[in-house]
């Protein structure tokens, strides 16, 4: 199945390709429904799909309206819920309920609309899609919402009538020191919808064998993590101890947007760290933004609890709940 990131790239490609696509998305859930507020599904006028909006459950029955909504070009909205008999024939058994839209590409959903917002989510760039319900009117925007680009949370306004759809960046790890710590770390991230990037000249450490299928820099991280370039979906976590090659990324982060910085080291290590920073022209309030000795404070012991600590305090400082 793909990522969800991939979906209106994919809807976008099947409609040029001439099979006609419609995209389903869940603006609503209450209860247990399985898939999240924002999460698509599309559908090809040959019956192909790629997605999920309910893991399993609904996508039959979507499948239906889709197609129906090809052939006469509107937009719907659908519920699912326990209570509904033909819900419950598709699945829909745990008690939850979703409210799913459904766009065809090219009459109720511009293809020029989705031309931009594809475009958009190429260069990184986080656009909110705004959809009314009812009225079916549509836009893009980039200004406001900042709650909701911030919990990643799409979501029916108050007025009850206008679906947001977020469309943040996909969110980036970059790892500098590909040690023990970061084999545990980057398939957790993977499973936590990070893209993760190993970035370590010592090629003996940054090696295939030891990353399998990921994306390894062999670069000095300065240099690396200028290629790469960093924003505010992207983490940095700095495991190597040694400031030749942390210090470089560490500067790198503090003088970009990243939502979080976490760099290994014991409290005295981390003093030490300071200092040079300081030395360097970085502000108390610079520094402050590192999180140092990196990860929560569970008592962790070896490199997979501490793969935890780390991956659980970039989600407390990406959801807001900064420890």
């Amino acid at each position: 199945m793909s990522d969800h990131f991939d979906i209106p790239a994919i809807a976008l490609d099947w409609h040029r390709a001439g099979t006609g696509a419609a995209l389903a998305t869940v603006v609503d859930t209450w209860g247990s429904a399985p898939r999240r507020t924002g999460s698509q599904l599309v559908i090809a006028g040959d019956g192909r799909i790629e997605g999920s909006v309910s893991g399993g459950c609904v996508e039959g029955a979507v499948l239906v309206e889709a197609l129906e909504a090809l052939e006469d070009g509107q937009h719907r909205v659908l519920e699912y819920g326990v209570s509904d008999d033909d819900a419950f024939a598709v699945g829909l058994a745990c008690g939850g309920t979703i409210r799913v839209l459904v766009e065809p590409v090219g009459t109720a959903l511009p293809v020029a609309l989705l031309e931009d917002l594809v475009a958009a989510r190429a260069r990184r760039e986080p656009v909110a899609y705004e959809v009314g319900l009812t009225s079916g009117t549509r836009r893009l925007v980039r200004e406001g919402h900042d709650q909701r680009f911030r919990m990643d949370r799409s979501g029916v306004e108050d007025d009850g009538e206008t679906f947001v759809a977020i469309h943040n960046p996909p969110l980036r790890l970059i790892i500098v020191g590909a040690v023990h710590i970061a084999q545990a770390l980057v398939p957790m991230a993977r499973i936590a919808g990070y893209d993760p990037a190993i970035i370590d000249p010592r090629e003996a450490f940054a090696s295939d064998a030891r990353f399998p299928g990921e994306r390894l820099l062999h670069d000095w991280p300065d240099e690396a993590v200028a290629t790469l370039g960093l924003d505010a979906r992207t983490a940095l976590v700095l495991l190597t101890h040694d400031p030749k090659l942390d210090d470089p990324a560490l500067e790198a982060g503090l003088k970009a947007d990243c939502f979080y910085i976490g760099a290994l080291g014991s409290t005295r290590t981390h003093a030490k760290r300071v200092d040079r920073l300081t030395a360097a022209g970085f502000s108390d309030a610079e520094i402050g933004r590192i999180h140092a000795p990196v990860g929560l404070d569970i008592g962790a012991a070896g490199p997979a609890e501490i793969a935890v600590s780390v991956l659980a305090e970039m989600t407390a400082v990406l959801r807001g709940k900064r420890p």
